[in-house]
């Protein structure tokens, strides 16, 4: 299950993220999951609750957003509905993947000590 190494790349960057801080404590990692990422929501869920202790994240909750793939024209940029031929209705153009094919760390919320 390659969401396990998925999940400790995560924790490597909300490490990177949160150094400079001072952090207590991770409170939230909201986490999008594109459509054509190659991720199985509920399996990198799994994952990311069987690592985080491990990781020192034991309070952390995950909040998972799943993003539609979504196809533009190369050419003029125009939205192309999905089908057997991707081809911009209004100029031919070639499509091209805008959304929905990446796994995005959006969000970090902290605990942080009074200042």
């Amino acid at each position: 299950m390659h969401e396990v190494s998925l999940v400790h790349a995560l924790f490597d960057q909300v490490d990177r993220a949160i150094a400079p801080h001072g952090s207590k404590a991770v409170r939230i990692l909201k986490v999008r999951i594109g459509d054509l990422a190659g991720v199985d929501a509920e399996l990198f869920a799994t994952a990311f609750d069987g690592c985080r202790s491990e990781r020192g994240y034991v309070a952390a909750a995950l909040e998972l957003v799943t993003e539609p793939a979504v196809w533009r024209c190369a050419e003029c940029g125009a939205e192309i509905v999905a089908g057997s031929v991707l081809r911009c209705r209004s100029c031919d153009g070639e499509a091209r993947l805008a959304a929905g094919g990446d796994l995005i760390l959006d969000r970090i919320e902290l605990e942080v000590a009074d200042v």
